[in-house]
């Protein structure tokens, strides 16, 4: 007996609507109209008898059997795409990633050369930001997020989790005497809440100087790196953000001592791992990332 099956136009149509809850980002995915998106919809929802949408103050809503329909769908679609991207030697496709800001622009966006000389079909679209985006609603497929003192809940895994450490311009680190209180007289930055100075003082065994040490100046990472470039203080962090920098002679390490603080997740959309094209770029950033994760991370 013949399948009874709704127009596949149809169905991608649903399917990317229900993913965005969103016509208008539907349209862009699939390259149409926002009304062909919606006459498609209109469509399948007569044919079905059901409404699968509901209207909201933004946009519209899956309804109950709009939600239902479309947990049975797109399996089905990634299903599909999975099986036929494994007949390609050269996968092709779009991986979009959200990213901390200064790991995207100090550190990402410098090696995803690397990537593209590997995967040349890939195109990774690739948004700096500190907001942490709805992985969940297909904001993105990937999100690069770092957490203080909680780990993720889902679908996650741990990119770096670095320990932090002084770091200054060259210039700057060669008035750094031995002592740690010599960094009193040079404007401490910090990129990161809490009070990472204090832990870093405390953990070497000096929470004497943490108890009297100056104000501390706190700024977005990747303005605090770029100060400290600037021989315009010292700052704490972790190797991943500045990596090239301490390479190219730009910063260098003025105290051996580190202490660990926070962590990078790798965060991942319901079902995404399913497409080829992510899960390569998964394992290029876990085999590139692996210097920065401890041992018992790694192992």
């Amino acid at each position: 007996m013949p399948r009874q099956l709704p127009p596949l136009n149809a169905l991608r149509a649903f399917e990317a609507a229900g993913r965005h809850e969103s016509f208008s980002r539907a349209a862009e995915e699939l390259g149409v109209s926002h009304s062909a998106i919606s006459k498609h919809v209109r469509g399948l929802e007569d044919r079905l008898g059901a409404q699968l949408f509901r209207d909201a103050a933004r946009g519209v809503v899956l309804s109950p059997q709009g939600r239902a329909y479309l947990d049975v769908l797109t399996p089905a679609f990634d299903a599909i795409a999975e099986a036929t991207e494994e007949f390609s030697d050269r996968p092709a496709g779009t991986v979009t990633v959200n990213s901390e800001t200064v790991f995207a622009y100090k550190w990402l966006v410098q090696k995803l050369k690397g990537f593209h000389q590997a995967h040349p079909g890939i195109t990774v679209e690739l948004d700096a930001t500190e907001t942490l985006i709805d992985i969940q609603r297909y904001e993105a497929d990937i999100a690069i997020r770092f957490f203080r003192q909680t780990t993720p809940d889902g679908n996650a895994v741990l990119v770096s989790d670095a320990p932090i450490a002084p770091y200054a311009a060259p210039s700057i680190a060669a008035q750094i005497g031995d002592a740690p209180e010599t960094l009193f007289d040079f404007p401490m930055l910090r990129d990161r809440g809490g009070d990472p100075w204090g832990l870093w003082f405390t953990s070497l065994g000096r929470a004497d100087l943490a108890a009297r040490m100056p104000h501390t100046r706190r700024m977005r990472a990747i303005l605090a790196v770029e100060t400290v470039i600037a021989e315009q203080g010292v700052l704490l962090s972790s190797l991943d953000n500045i990596e090239l920098d301490v390479e190219a002679g730009r910063l260098v390490r003025v105290f051996n001592h580190a202490v660990q603080h926070g962590a990078y997740y790798m965060l991942f959309g319901e079902g995404v791992l399913r497409r080829k094209p992510v899960r390569l770029f998964r394992d290029w950033l876990l085999l590139e990332t692996k210097k920065f994760r401890s041992a018992a991370a790694v192992s």
